[in-house]
């Protein structure tokens, strides 16, 4: 007889605690047939708010829309560096006036990207320039895309100074030098499946070091599954894994980290207390 294969145990949230995943692509082809089953898992579980990223303006648009057609869901609007080639002047009015639907809650995600060459570097760096200007005029938060770039970005965002609405670093990748200095500007961290994995030393290191009170929590769903889920797509029920790795590496119960990091995002996106407390219809 072969192995049985290992029940996998899921985190538990106590009773009213909940969680907000910062980031995910809910518009993308991966949800598009079960999209309300994937928001009914995450309600059931406890994940009550899930802000959905435009990575171009076709993108943005769906996030506005999703959001208007569901109380659990929030949008953010703007251009991804992947994407920095189809951004003009004409791109930019159209997303502010995105930006001014009512559950539009940051611009994002924005910023660079030197893994891939989808875009040219100097076209990636006047979509971001420009965005975070816009950010700066509507008093948004911006939700930064930085991979293989730390160098550029930390250059660009101390050059730009401290937004008015703040800001988060997106899917962290950096070590706590980096987490530092996006700190000091006003920036949370937020922190994706990727903290489960066993090589992710220098992200878990930084985890340790963040103080509570500057963490978010994100899925990138459908992008990087946590561990035991690993290789599958991701989805916002999923970041209870995430939740709770973080929380044994910050040494305080899951419960604890929900408070807090919910709080974060609640200040971050302006949520209001009622907005973080629906029911597994709501989303």
């Amino acid at each position: 007889m072969g192995k049985q294969k290992r029940e996998i145990c899921h985190p538990e949230l106590g009773p009213g605690r909940q969680l907000v995943d910062t980031h995910c692509h809910l518009d993308l082809d991966s949800y598009r047939d079960d999209l309300e089953t994937v928001l009914m898992r995450a309600a059931s579980v406890g994940v009550s708010r899930i802000v959905t990223v435009g990575i171009d303006l076709e993108s943005s648009r769906r996030a506005v829309a999703l959001a208007g057609s569901h109380p659990g869901i929030s949008a953010a609007v703007g251009v991804h560096p992947h994407h920095a080639g189809t951004f003009d002047a004409g791109v930019l009015v159209d997303l502010e006036t995105l930006s001014r639907q009512p559950k539009v809650v940051a611009l994002g995600e924005i910023g660079l990207d030197l893994h891939y060459d989808f875009s040219p570097f100097n076209q990636q760096l006047e979509c971001f320039s420009r965005q975070l200007e816009l950010a700066r005029t509507l008093r948004l938060p911006v939700i930064i895309h930085d991979r293989d770039a730390h160098k550029e970005v930390l250059e660009i965002l101390q050059g730009a100074g401290p937004l008015p609405g703040g800001g988060v670093m997106h899917c962290f990748s950096g070590d706590v030098i980096l987490a530092e200095a996006v700190m000091a500007l006003g920036y949370y961290v937020s922190i994706p499946g990727v903290v489960t994995f066993k090589k992710a030393i220098m992200l878990q290191g930084a985890v340790r070091q963040v103080p509570l009170d500057r963490l978010l929590l994100e899925t990138d769903g459908p992008y990087l599954a946590p561990e035991p889920r690993r290789g599958r797509r991701n989805e916002p029920a999923l970041m209870m894994f995430t939740a709770a790795r973080v929380a044994e590496l910050k040494e305080i119960s899951l419960n604890d980290l929900a408070e807090a990091t919910s709080a974060n995002a609640a200040r971050l996106f302006n949520l209001s207390p009622e907005e973080l407390r629906v029911d597994s219809s709501a989303l």
